[in-house]
């Protein structure tokens, strides 16, 4: 008898089928351009900042939706691909995101986070008014599939989820990054809000809110500086 399920049913990181290696054989790039390759990157990425003041201007659709799919492409546990990207323009639920985000914000720095981390945050500017969320032209969010959820209800469990999720939006603000965005990376605590805003099903947790867009004009960012490479590589 033939198989008759819809293919969103029996989704499978191999399409269902056993296991069945391929081969892969890129192009080897040669040393020298390698390095080329290397320092070139390492001085863009150098050039990241963390933007809290976004100027309204719109971004092309396209850009965003090649950035989410670089993030996609991002290795996973048992290549399950955790995730779900939830591109959000419109700009009364921005709104109600940020009024949700600014009350949990507000009770955080009104005591929820203790002093120590109250403390560390005061160097860098921070506060529970969040303007980022409606000044940048769109939001990201993030979501971990905790499990995978048929419509018929089936589950199947998703193995090293938080790490999965945790690379793709490291790839995600690369990406960003280097199409010429800036973009911040907000995880209010809790975050249940933004699955019930977003009408997400019940095996999404948020991880991330990343709103994006052009720095303002009149942008300022923490005058901070980065670890050496020294402090951060142990070489054996």
């Amino acid at each position: 008898m033939s198989d008759t399920t819809p293919e969103h049913r029996r989704w499978s990181p191999t399409h269902g089928e056993p296991y069945r290696p391929t081969p892969y054989r890129p192009v080897r790039v040669p040393p020298e351009e390698s390095l080329a390759r290397a320092a070139r990157l390492r001085q863009r990425m150098d050039e990241r900042r963390t933007v809290r003041a976004f100027s309204p201007d719109p971004v092309p659709d396209q850009v965003l939706r090649d950035a989410i799919a670089c993030a996609a492409t991002a290795p996973s546990g048992a290549h399950q691909q955790p995730w779900t990207f939830v591109l959000v323009k419109d700009p009364e639920v921005r709104r109600r995101i940020r009024e949700a985000a600014e009350h949990e914000e507000e009770l955080s720095y009104d005591g929820r986070l203790g002093e120590e981390w109250l403390a560390a945050l005061r160097p860098l500017g921070t506060d529970a008014v969040k303007a980022h969320m409606t000044d940048a032209p769109a939001l990201i969010v993030v979501f971990q599939q905790r499990h995978w959820l048929g419509e018929d209800g089936t589950k199947r469990k998703h193995y090293y989820v938080d790490e999965s999720v945790g690379i793709a939006v490291g790839m995600l603000l690369s990406a960003l990054h280097l199409s010429g965005l800036a973009a911040l990376v907000h995880t209010p605590s809790p975050m249940r809000f933004l699955g019930e805003v977003l009408g997400r099903p019940s095996n999404e947790k948020a991880f991330a809110v990343i709103p994006v867009g052009h720095p303002a004009d009149d942008c300022e960012v923490p005058d901070l500086v980065r670890k050496s490479l020294d402090q951060v590589l142990v070489e054996v």
